[in-house]
């Protein structure tokens, strides 16, 4: 016996397509490619893990001997919370969470946090041991880009 499917009407269809586009706009902003910057002048070679080890506080040093000065993009900002969940593999309130607890005990001191993508840039450009992150897009040749998420 063969089952009779109802008939959907062009209002339902409509109403998916826009629903189907928006979560495909949604998904792609919330995924903007992150890219890992540093001083042009920066040799160091970094991969995923020494940059996550990094950015936890665990790393303070590059391989040269130079003190590594992490910046955070500031607190609510897209690429912000891209990289705590690409980078990090953590929610933006479980970083936070963490640093709390490692600056309320005096065993660490939170990256520094900066505005905007080109404040970070301009500031990574004009420090060798800087290391942040900032939108791929805004990325300029003031700066080397050493990882993308």
């Amino acid at each position: 016996m063969e089952k009779i499917q109802p008939k959907r009407n062009k209002p339902e269809k409509l109403i998916g397509l826009i629903f189907a586009s928006l979560f495909i706009f949604i998904s792609n902003i919330a995924f903007a490619e992150i890219a890992v910057i540093v001083h042009p002048e920066n040799s160091s070679s970094l991969d995923k893990k020494a940059i996550k080890k990094i950015f936890m506080g665990k790393t303070k040093k590059f391989a040269n001997g130079n003190v590594i000065l992490p910046m955070n993009a500031s607190k609510g900002a897209p690429s912000r919370d891209n990289f705590n969940e690409l980078a990090i593999g953590r929610t933006t309130a479980q970083v936070n969470a963490y640093w709390s607890k490692l600056v309320f005990t005096g065993k660490g001191t939170m990256p520094r946090e900066l505005t905007s993508d080109a404040e970070i840039i301009a500031t990574v450009s004009a420090n060798k041991g800087a290391i942040s992150y900032v939108d791929a897009s805004a990325v300029t040749d003031a700066v080397k880009v050493i990882a993308t998420y």
